[in-house]
């Protein structure tokens, strides 16, 4: 028992005696160091600053002038494009695409996965690509399909068809460009939350499924509720999580199709081109700012509500 004792009254005294640079703790500071640095640097200091030019006036040219609350006050009572276009375009666009496109994602990854290995892989990728390339393929295209001319590839079969006499002006009329934006949005909207779901179908127990139908489940329906959604928690929430953020953040589609930003009567106008368009075109930074906070407590809000649908709760 004395022997034990002195043992580790010894070890403890070795592991005081360690070098700084030796302990296990110092090893991990420095492998997340590098991490660290570039989330501060990139992530955490212009959220920071952001922050900080939400309440001045900032013109770029002359010294940042403190405003208090007006850019707030201003973007919820004076703002009338927000309020009226900006604002309603978003909820509806995050709504469709981001409910739609996760729901989809989920969808093809799961018929994705009854299908032959080889199959799977060619379809996942004709699948992923457009995520990938979407600018590329909206101006070669999507734009000439809903080209306003007779060569439009829309108009031309509508015309041969006999539903319409003269051109439509697809991407330039107020009546049909949200509905357009939506729809390749959706096109182009499997992802990396896509794969991740894809990913987590293919490495459920298999088992799991078989006990299932013991245990009374009669069909696929109920095969996806009780095994396979509560198997792959983890991958939902990411998918979610990805939705989210590419739901407020593809506002470019709108801009690539119209060419212009705002987009045409703000009829795809979403936060994220609100923001560009104060920045970038008025050069009013302090206002900008505080649309870009706006945005992202939205989205923060957001993904706090899609972790706790996918979180599981611990039992004590």
């Amino acid at each position: 028992m004395a022997a034990s004792k002195a043992a580790i009254i010894e070890t403890a005294e070795n592991v005081g005696k360690k070098k700084f640079t030796d302990r296990n703790g110092f090893h991990v500071f420095v492998l997340f160091l590098p991490y660290g640095l570039l989330f501060f640097t990139f992530i955490l200091l212009p959220i920071v600053i952001g922050m900080g030019l939400s309440f001045t006036y900032f013109d770029v040219i002359n010294t940042p002038k403190l405003a208090g609350m007006n850019n707030y006050i201003t973007l919820l009572t004076g703002d009338e494009v927000f309020m009226k276009y900006v604002l309603p375009n978003t909820i509806l666009y995050a709504i469709v695409v981001g409910i739609g496109g996760y729901v989809l994602s989920f969808l093809m990854a799961w018929i994705l996965a009854q299908v032959t290995p080889r199959a799977r892989t060619i379809y996942a990728l004709c699948m992923y690509i457009p995520s990938m390339a979407g600018q590329l393929f909206i101006q070669f295209i999507w734009k000439t399909i809903f080209s306003g001319d007779q060569s439009g590839l829309a108009n031309a079969y509508l015309q041969k068809l006999g539903i319409i006499n003269q051109p439509i002006q697809w991407l330039i009329s107020s009546d049909y460009f949200m509905q357009i934006m939506i729809f390749v949005s959706l096109w182009s909207s499997m992802g990396i939350g896509f794969l991740s779901m894809l990913s987590g179908i293919m490495n459920i127990d298999q088992e799991l499924y078989e006990a299932a139908y013991v245990d009374g489940i009669k069909n696929r329906a109920q095969e996806i509720i009780y095994i396979t959604v509560p198997s792959m928690k983890p991958q939902m929430l990411f998918g979610a999580v990805m939705s989210i953020v590419n739901a407020f953040n593809m506002g470019w589609i709108g801009v690539a199709l119209a060419g212009a930003n705002p987009t045409p009567d703000y009829a795809g106008q979403l936060i994220a081109n609100h923001i560009d368009d104060y920045a970038y075109v008025r050069y009013e930074m302090g206002y900008a700012s505080a649309i870009s906070v706006s945005l992202l407590a939205l989205v923060w809000v957001c993904s706090k509500v899609a972790n706790k649908l996918f979180t599981e709760k611990e039992e004590y």
